[in-house]
Parts: C-alpha cells; sequence; structure tokens
C-alpha cells in the first residue's frame, strides 16, 4: 500500500466525517509490539477506519507503511503532566517517522522543554510539513492551541487535568462548547465507548471521532465482560 500525499487539505478531506481509530498498546502488555499494532491498523482499516491513531516511532513507521489513509502519531513519555509529544523533540521525530498529522499535549500546562505550544508547533512546521492536532483538556486550551497554529482541536485529555470532571463517556459539553466557540475541526476522542456514543459526538458537530480502547484493547474490553459477569453473580440470590 501507499501512503496519501502530505497535502493538508487532502488529509483532512479524508478524516472529515470518519472514524479514526487509536491502535496502542501499554508497556508490558501482551500486544505491545510494532509488527502486532499494525496488524491491528490493517484490521481497523478493513472495518472502515478513516484514519489510524498510533504511538511510538516503531509503531508509527510500521502503520505508516502498511495502511493507505492517513496516520496520527504521537509519542508518550511518562505517565503525568506533560507526557503526549512532550517536547519539540519528540515532535520532530513523530513527523520524520512519517505520520500525516503529529498529535501532542494541547495544554497550558508547561512542557517539559520549556517551550511554549505556539513555538512548538511554528518550529516543527520549519522542519517537516505535518498537520498538528493538539489533545485539549478544557476550552481554554483549545482556545490557547488554536491561537497556537495548530490544525485539529481533540478533547483527548478532557477529566485528566484537574479542569473538567471525568465524565463517564465523552464529554459532550466541551464539544458543545469547542464546536460554538472555535474555528477548527474538533475530533472527539476520550471514553468514547459505542457505536451510539461516537454518533452523539457526531451529532454534537464532531469533525471526526477517536476511539481507542472500545476496538483496540482486549485487555480492558475482557474486564468490562468479567466485571459485569462478577457484579451479576453477586446480585444473584442464594438456591
Amino acid at each position: 500500500m501507499t501512503t496519501p500525499p502530505l497535502d493538508r487539505p487532502g488529509v483532512l478531506d479524508t478524516i472529515r466525517g470518519g472514524l479514526i481509530v487509536s491502535c496502542q498498546a501499554y508497556p508490558g502488555e501482551p500486544l505491545r509490539d510494532p509488527r502486532t499494532m499494525t496488524q491491528m491498523a490493517l484490521a481497523a482499516v478493513a472495518g472502515g477506519a478513516a484514519a489510524v491513531r498510533a504511538q511510538g516511532l516503531a509503531d508509527i513507521v510500521g502503520i505508516v507503511a502498511a495502511v493507505d489513509v492517513p496516520v496520527v502519531g504521537l509519542w508518550k513519555d511518562g505517565h503525568d503532566g506533560v507526557f503526549i509529544t512532550p517536547t519539540l523533540d519528540h515532535a520532530l521525530a513523530v513527523a520524520q517517522a512519517g505520520a500525516h498529522v503529529v498529535a501532542l499535549d494541547g495544554t497550558r500546562r508547561p512542557r517539559p522543554d520549556g517551550l511554549d505550544l505556539a513555538t512548538t508547533v511554528a518550529r516543527l512546521r520549519e522542519e517537516a510539513d505535518v498537520l498538528v492536532m493538539a489533545d485539549c483538556g478544557s476550552l481554554d486550551d483549545a482556545l490557547a492551541a488554536q491561537s497556537a497554529g495548530v490544525d485539529l482541536l481533540g478533547t483527548t485529555l478532557a477529566g485528566y487535568t484537574g479542569e473538567r470532571p471525568r465524565t463517564a463517556g465523552p464529554d459532550l459539553e466541551l464539544v458543545d462548547q469547542m464546536v460554538a466557540t472555535c474555528s477548527l475541526p474538533v475530533v472527539v476522542e476520550g471514553r468514547v465507548h459505542t457505536p451510539a456514543q461516537a454518533a452523539a459526538a457526531m451529532a454534537h458537530g464532531a469533525f471526526s471521532v477517536c476511539v481507542g480502547t472500545a476496538i483496540t484493547h482486549p485487555t480492558t474490553l475482557t474486564t468490562w465482560f468479567t466485571d459485569a459477569i462478577g457484579t451479576e453473580t453477586a446480585a444473584e440470590p442464594p438456591a
């Protein structure tokens, strides 16, 4: 397969109204292997995914080479604070790995390299012709990221930065705020666990929806079922 050209309008047109599938596995998990994530991405594309979101340089390289849809790349480094593509060096590496869209922390929190988001975006664009997606946690994040020059706004960090409560499903109130206030496309990501929730996000004005856990993380999916069975069994009266 061949990757789509790095034409910004073309990438956005491909993603518009479609499903982005996040293919990620956490360190130490059985599926944590670039070859496995590439196979996961191919399966998602076969099911109609408009784009793939991938974490880690090796995963990005493998997936870009294998699929014929845009790849949203990121590099997680750490677990707390700003850890999604946290520095300019991380962003440059993600772009060099072939990602069509570089996803990075789009909050207003201090970045580990001391650069602000606007400087990071500007310097990234000096080196690479890529789109930039800001993973935001609030409307103020989204407005600041828009001013910083990004191309896409994500709701990825809603409920994880202390500015908004963590909703059971996607934060549709934040989606409404961002769609009404921001001029950039809004990607709804985070706790989209059912097709109905994905459809609701689109109905609230999302440009596209990104789903990860509910499609590509069997460990979590299994716990949903085992927890439900355990709860049901505990609720049954004794025979």
